[in-house]
């Protein structure tokens, strides 16, 4: 269906791709591998119009064509749902599905009959939404299934999904994939852009890979291993297990205690939470999304206002306070919404790193900013955590999503903080990454800082943590030891077998308590 031949797209003296090759079959699901920079979305968007190729031919059915902007990648077939959704939040589901196209009854929008072609694609495909539903109210599973519906109601047969499972619970990821394998069994075509080799290896049929701006080689997903594929994408041999020595905990720098917190409706999100994070350990939260993890982030961070509790920093007390005094009390955060509260997306990368130190010599002096002395913090650091696609002077907008988490893992880790709370902290990275991030954690512990880990991913957090405390409606209602059993943990994330808490004696304290 699909073939592009040789493109090339430059932007200065950067090659964001080098000569690539791609082709799509009818009916197939063809992935798109590569480390954070390797052109996996700069290819896509020549497709869908978004940027110009420099060099190189696109061909449809066989047709060689010009695609000149997203409205005109549509008219020939190609929907794209980007890694960050195109979507109006207080705009209803039909809405947002046929904005642009909407069926008309004079000058207004015939909203009924937007209803009912939204609930006859969504029959027709098996992605049931409401049509009804505002944007802003449904999870973003949901949204993710509006933004499908929302290319397929436009004709799309050729489907371009970017990293669409980045922001999916391991539920909702499961449900994409039977929603694809549905997709190509009535003839659509998609393109599956992701670093996760597991999501391939189930949902894909072949695989690019490209590496700096390459296509390095296509093969079937029949026989691959994640092994062998994170050495295609990265070029050499990766480690995909955590070497780590056991942990010997120190004295308490986080403590929790009581904390009771309300979400953005006022009610109930975290209901009566205790616990340590001790110098030298890795405490992880599991648990379901949407059990109380961001409100239980954001009182720790200052980000929210406890309505009851302690929290506690080397004995000072930051409950209630302000995420400054958190900071400078010795709380590192790398936050789950990299762009809502990671970074500055207008700001240079030497921006982006000096943020929390504006006011600190050498970068702020008497009131003013050295962009400078900012330049040379953030050089090295970028270099050290291999951040690609711009230098310091480079706005964080043009940066891939991974190499904008980089940006605010090496902003955090610079500034030594005694407890560094990591949300999802390798969300959208690819292996080579991962394993890099995963290594400097555990060397953070081992220089006797207390990580706290959130993370959705189960084996991540088998992988990296001491302790594990699993939340489940806003309480701990289990702590596993370091390698605990999958199926316990998971039985647990999901409220236990018989509704009662479960807590092992394996923390250095008595801090946590039975739900």
């Amino acid at each position: 269906m699909l073939e592009l031949r040789g493109i090339v797209k430059r932007f200065g003296s950067l090659v964001a791709s080098d000569h690539v090759n791609f082709e799509l079959r009818k009916g197939e699901v063809h992935a798109l591998l590569g480390e954070n920079g390797a052109g996996k979305s700069t290819l896509m968007n020549v497709l869908f119009g978004l940027l110009a190729a420099d060099e190189g031919d696109i061909l449809i059915n066989g047709e060689k064509v010009e695609v000149t902007g997203p409205g005109d990648a549509i008219a020939r077939g190609i929907g794209m749902v980007h890694q960050h959704f195109m979507l109006i939040p207080v705009m209803t589901v039909a809405e947002n599905i046929v904005l642009g196209i909407e069926p008309r009854s004079g000058l207004a929008l015939d909203q009924r009959e937007a209803v009912a072609k939204v609930k006859a694609i969504s029959e027709r495909y098996g992605l049931k939404v409401d049509p009804d539903a505002v944007i802003e109210d449904i999870t973003v599973g949901q949204q993710q299934r509006v933004e499908i519906l929302k290319a397929l109601y436009r004709g799309a047969e050729i489907l371009i999904l970017d990293e669409p499972t980045a922001v999916l619970t391991p539920q909702e990821i499961d449900e994409l994939i039977e929603i694809i394998r549905g997709l190509t069994a009535q003839g659509t075509s998609v393109v599956f852009i992701t670093h996760k080799l597991n999501e391939i290896l189930d949902v894909a049929d072949r695989v690019t890979v490209l590496r700096r701006g390459q296509s390095v080689e296509t093969i079937s997903t029949d026989g691959a291993t994640q092994d062998s594929l994170a050495a295609l994408m990265v070029g050499r041999d990766v480690n995909l297990s955590v070497e780590r020595p056991p942990a010997t905990p120190g004295d308490p720098l986080l403590v929790v205690t009581d904390l009771e917190v309300r979400d953005d409706r006022d009610i109930p999100a975290v209901n009566g939470v205790s616990f340590t994070v001790h110098a030298g350990e890795i405490v992880a939260v599991a648990g379901v999304d949407g059990n109380g993890q961001a409100e239980l982030i954001d009182a720790i961070t200052s980000l929210r206002k406890p309505h009851a509790g302690s929290i506690t920093l080397k004995g000072v007390e930051i409950a209630g306070t302000t995420p400054r005094f958190a900071l400078n009390a010795g709380v590192g955060h790398i936050p789950t919404d990299r762009h809502q509260r990671g970074l500055v997306l207008a700001f240079t990368l030497a921006e982006n790193v000096a943020i929390h130190d504006f006011d600190r010599a050498p970068i702020g002096r008497h009131g003013w900013l050295s962009p400078r002395a900012m330049e040379r913090v953030a050089a090295p650091l970028l270099q050290e955590f291999d951040v690609r696609g711009g230098d310091v002077r480079t706005p964080a907008s043009s940066l891939s999503g991974g190499n904008q988490q980089k940006v605010i893992i090496a902003r955090e880790v610079n500034r030594d903080p005694e407890v560094l709370v990591a949300s999802q902290p390798t969300r959208g990275l690819d292996v080579g990454a991962i394993e890099y991030v995963h290594k400097r954690l555990v060397a953070e512990r081992d220089e006797g800082r207390g990580i706290l880990l959130v993370s959705l991913e189960l084996d991540e957090v088998l992988s990296l943590a001491d302790r594990i405390l699993v939340l489940f409606e806003g309480r701990i209602v289990g702590e596993f030891p370091s390698g605990a059993d999958r199926g316990e943990l998971g039985m647990a994330m999901l409220g236990g077998t018989d509704g009662t808490a479960r807590v092992a004696t394996t923390s250095p304290d008595a801090t946590t308590e039975p739900a």
